[in-house]
């Protein structure tokens, strides 16, 4: 039996019998965890494994948003609070070289964090430009002000990432940076013309086209497609992710339970799939809401299952690792002063 086109969540830190039945039935291609489902490593251990137990798929994908600052589902008092994806920037500004060599050492020790919890997959790098009036829900997750840089961040913790077994997510694809409202609430609309935004937006995307995963933007893009956003526009997949960007990996939307999506669940679904999307994500952990994906999610077949296929074969074992060593290296080239031990909290 293939697995299904979509990546789910559940309500809590332990399956329900009827979330098991589901999974088992449903069978989507990956599980994504929040802070609604952590309480402790053994108990998230355990999800992990009873989700891979019911779909009965040792490799099944698990994901989490674990970038550092504001976007980390594990943090203390059992996992180490990280730098934001600003600081490294600063850092980077005044130094590359221990700029690069600090965002890569971050994305390892997290992935170390998280392969010992058997999760897989992390959304990031985050790889949005952010501009001159955007709204914040970017603001310093952004690693740098300029394509350039961000590229060369965003590549640094794609390493590490690889590096520790951790398969990244470079989102959010073709560009979040220049969005005036957060698209968890609202759609937003960007005006900016096409050579503006190959010149910077998409820049990183293109530079750091060969990761394995890429998550799509609630944005749209009048000067390409004004009908609708990046993840439900057929034109923006095709024109600009698969050809000017020249991404070829799994491309899976963001969220489909936000609010900058119109239309039921199932209608989301349906457009983002049709309009190219390999699978859709969805997050918010109600049950009826992940019925309506399974219903018209398709099974992984045909190109997207090839390429699903290859993201996880392009999963390497975690290199060794000193821990306590890395993260007081960390510790000293970092311009901020983050707690790297767990039972924390940030300065």
């Amino acid at each position: 039996m293939l697995p299904r086109a979509f990546i789910t969540g559940s309500a809590g830190p332990v399956l329900t019998a009827e979330e098991r039945d589901f999974l088992r039935d449903a069978d989507p291609w990956g599980f994504i965890v929040f802070k609604r489902n952590i309480e402790s490593p053994d108990q998230l251990l355990a999800l992990v494994e009873s989700f891979r137990e019911a779909v009965g798929r040792s490799d099944a994908p698990v994901l989490v948003d674990q970038e550092g600052g504001r976007v980390q589902r594990l943090g203390p008092p059992h996992w180490p609070c990280y730098p934001a994806a600003a600081d490294y920037g600063r850092l980077f500004a005044r130094d590359h070289q221990a700029g690069v060599a600090a965002a890569r050492l971050g994305a390892r020790l997290m992935a170390h964090d998280l392969a010992m919890l058997g999760i897989t997959v992390d959304c990031l790098p985050v790889a949005d430009v952010p501009a001159v009036g955007a709204d914040p829900v970017i603001g310093d997750r952004a690693y740098a002000q300029t394509p350039e840089s961000v590229s060369v961040l965003g590549a640094a913790v794609a390493a590490g990432l690889a590096e520790g077994g951790v398969l990244p997510v470079v989102k959010h694809t073709p560009g979040h940076g220049r969005a005036t409202v957060d698209s968890h609430e609202k759609l937003p609309i960007v005006s900016a013309d096409r050579v503006t935004l190959e010149g910077s937006d998409f820049q990183p995307f293109r530079a750091l086209r060969n990761l394995p995963i890429a998550m799509t933007a609630h944005v749209v893009f009048t000067a390409i497609d004004p009908g609708g956003p990046a993840t439900t526009s057929a034109r923006v997949v095709r024109e600009v992710i698969r050809e000017w960007i020249g991404f070829d990996g799994v491309l899976m939307s963001d969220d489909i339970s936000m609010g900058a999506l119109a239309g039921r669940i199932r209608d989301r679904v349906r457009a983002a799939i049709g309009a190219g999307c390999d699978m859709v994500l969805h997050c918010n952990g109600r049950l009826d809401e992940m019925r309506d994906v399974a219903a018209e999610a398709p099974a992984l077949a045909g190109r997207s299952a090839q390429r699903a296929a290859a993201a996880l074969a392009s999963r390497g074992d975690a290199s060794s690792i000193d821990v306590a060593a890395a993260r007081a290296q960390l510790a000293a080239l970092t311009v901020a002063s983050y707690p790297l031990t767990a039972g924390t909290t940030p300065s």
